[in-house]
């Protein structure tokens, strides 16, 4: 057993020296890197709450632990890259971002976040996942696709948008919006009112997705002409 003296005569184990690592924000503006307000600098931080980030000018200073700044650094040096290609960022981007970081899938952010499908209005979109962006680049590759999924994972949303895509680019001449709505069809002839009528609720996260990514004065144009269709699935049988 050790004495009281020999235990105070052992050495101290000395504290590890914090990583320090500095990232220079050369020929982008600081305001579209941070965000309003450093809105985007804060998820940065939420996701890396063991780094303290410290901005002067355009000096990102990176403080802690080797692992976590090296990941900090990653993350950091990705939004550069976005930003620098004229990506307009939101916090939902950093969060992205910093998950397919984390996924080790072989891809940047750069890369999937990187891909505009549609620009409507304002609104910009993109996969905002890999596995948004493996269905998307699906859609590219093939004739057929099945998106299998939960709900609220974006299947129908980037359908759509890519439907929108390709009938402004001319790759198709019409769009068929179309649902089993109910038991192969046949049964939607003994109901009051028109086909759209008969079908409309079936299809409302279809028309909700449209009107976003188009005007909605020029929807009901389309429809007219036959460019956006409505059918149920039962009559798309030998077509």
């Amino acid at each position: 057993m050790c004495s009281p003296d020999s235990w105070r005569r052992r050495p101290s184990v000395p504290e590890q020296e914090p990583t320090v690592d500095r990232v220079y924000a050369d020929g982008v503006a600081m305001v579209q890197l941070l965000g309003p307000q450093d809105r985007l600098l804060r998820v940065v931080e939420r996701e890396h709450p063991e780094v303290d980030v410290h901005v002067r000018g355009n000096e990102i200073t990176l403080t802690g632990g080797a692992g976590a700044v090296a990941s900090a650094r990653t993350l950091v040096d990705e939004l550069l890259a976005m930003t620098r290609a004229g990506h307009d960022m939101a916090p939902t981007d950093v969060s992205s971002s910093s998950r397919i970081l984390r996924a080790d899938g072989g891809m940047r952010p750069s890369e999937v976040l990187g891909e505009q499908i549609l620009s409507s209005r304002g609104k910009v979109i993109r996969p905002k996942t890999l596995g948004q962006k493996a269905y998307v680049d699906a859609i590219d590759e093939n004739t057929i696709v099945f998106g299998i999924g939960p709900a609220g994972t974006g299947k129908t949303y980037l359908a759509m948008a890519k439907a929108v895509q390709a009938l402004h680019r001319k790759e198709v001449s019409r769009i068929i919006l179309t649902r089993p709505a109910v038991e192969a069809g046949e049964r939607l002839g003994f109901l009051p009112g028109t086909l759209t009528d008969k079908i409309d609720p079936y299809l409302r996260p279809l028309y909700d997705a449209l009107n976003e990514m188009m005007d909605p004065e020029i929807v009901p144009k389309l429809m007219a002409t036959g460019t956006i269709e409505v059918a149920p699935l039962a009559y798309m049988r030998g077509r």
